[in-house]
């Protein structure tokens, strides 16, 4: 914080005992408009530093002004002192919220993430490889999972092409997990059994949380997980394969517990670590031969 802002700072919360009321009420005034406009500008900076002390010197004006409305019992004062006071505490949550949403960076954190999305990118592709697959993207729009099974029932030829978008198989899922309440249920985060914050029950959810639930799938932008791919998995007979770089390597959703052959099995790839977004889901599709010779060149020299 430079100097001169500094000195500000000091004339405000320290005026001179020297000048006469009327005249350090106006210089006082001029330098609450002039700092105030200076740290408005500042909460703004990308800089954490700046918004921290941006935020930190508004919260000392705004003790400085609530003890100066205790001392002086004049109207104008007190409306004055209370606006200042209101605008303060408005951009010293700003501040603050701002503050939250871009913690500090942690060089170390940051190492580590790179490093275990890098060995979960080479454990996914070795198991590619040995299946004789390759990592198709998917846009990572929160519809991820179904636009990665979409474009797997296309591939099998169990959906036509015109079909086979993230609408079509959020139905499915949805729909399916609607009428089989009793398969799915126990499996279903409550908003107020365990699973919700400050739960003190165990209960399931209530039938309106559970529909809503379903349209929240069927309408919505939300994340899919393990409960709709066993749903997708029963509603098109078919066994879904995710390929993942933890243990197991692969996670098998069959149709029904009863152990047969399929000939058809749709394979996507749950990654933790891609695009440093969190969880996300791709289409794995059959390598070209072009691409094998590509990949074997690549290994030859790596």
């Amino acid at each position: 914080m430079g100097g001169s802002r500094k000195n500000k700072i000091k004339k405000f919360v320290s005026p001179s005992h020297n000048s006469t009321p009327d005249s350090n009420q106006a210089q006082t005034e001029d330098n609450d408009n002039e700092l105030v406009d200076d740290l408005l500008v500042e909460l703004d900076s990308r800089n954490q530093t700046v918004q921290q002390e941006s935020a930190t010197v508004l919260l000392e004006m705004q003790e400085h002004q609530e003890n100066t409305v205790k001392d002086n019992a004049r109207p104008v004062k007190k409306k004055q002192d209370s606006r200042s006071r209101h605008e303060a505490r408005l951009q010293a949550r700003k501040a603050a919220a701002l503050a939250q949403n871009h913690p500090p960076i942690d060089l170390e954190a940051d190492a580590r993430l790179q490093r275990e999305a890098r060995e979960e990118e080479v454990s996914i592709k070795e198991t590619c490889d040995k299946l004789g697959v390759q990592t198709h993207e998917i846009p990572p729009d929160g519809h991820c999972l179904f636009s990665a099974v979409a474009d797997q029932l296309t591939l099998l030829n169990i959906l036509p092409p015109n079909q086979a978008n993230y609408v079509t198989v959020r139905a499915a899922a949805s729909n399916f997990i609607y009428t089989h309440p009793d398969d799915f249920l126990p499996f279903l985060p409550s908003a107020f059994g365990e699973d919700g914050v400050g739960a003190t029950s165990a209960g399931f959810m209530t039938p309106q949380q559970f529909e809503q639930y379903c349209m929240t799938i069927k309408n919505t932008g939300a994340w899919g997980g393990e409960p709709e791919i066993l749903a997708l998995s029963r509603a098109y007979n078919v066994p879904i394969h995710v390929v993942q770089g933890g243990v197991p390597r692969i996670v098998e959703h069959n149709p029904d517990p009863s152990p047969r052959s399929f000939s058809k099995v749709a394979r996507i790839s749950f990654h933790r670590r891609l695009y440093g977004l969190g969880e996300h889901y791709n289409s794995l599709r059959p390598k070209t031969t072009i691409s094998q010779v590509a990949g074997k060149i690549q290994s030859a020299f790596s």
